[in-house]
């Protein structure tokens, strides 16, 4: 598994960047993001290279954080690639809470970052199925 870092903020300007501006001032290193949003607040997910380095500096600007476990995998990089895995969870009834890409120097291999409700029972079947997960080291190295 992963950890995945949510940053709450207020939907106005600039404040992804003072949360990106911060975390390079403090020599962190984003690997993935993801935003959601609503009108009146957003959640910036990140993948980062030391999060939990991330969460202190984080809360010390005063930003209202969490930390939340995701599975990274690795798939084909290929057309159908993404709906070989997706099959997979959709016959063994597992449900994606939400996902997004990841930019990995993989040749010919792309590398998709999911959230699941139940993260550790899915982690388990998907090794049963020969899924490839990248653990945290390997993903921040990447």
């Amino acid at each position: 598994m992963v950890k995945q870092v949510s940053v709450f903020l207020e939907n106005r300007a600039g404040r992804i960047y003072d949360v990106c501006n911060l975390l390079g001032k403090n020599g962190i290193n984003i690997r993935a993001l993801s935003v959601a949003d609503t009108s009146d607040f957003g959640i910036l997910r990140l993948i980062l290279d030391n999060p939990e380095k991330a969460i202190n500096v984080l809360k010390e600007a005063k930003f209202t954080v969490s930390s939340t476990d995701v599975v990274a995998i690795e798939i084909s990089d290929k057309p159908g690639g993404l709906a070989e895995i997706l099959k997979i969870f959709d016959e063994n009834s597992i449900n994606v809470e939400y996902m997004y890409a990841f930019l990995a120097k993989i040749p010919e291999k792309a590398v998709l970052i999911f959230r699941f409700d139940n993260t550790e029972e899915i982690v388990e079947k998907l090794k049963k199925k020969n899924i490839k997960l990248i653990s945290s080291e390997e993903l921040y190295k990447l």
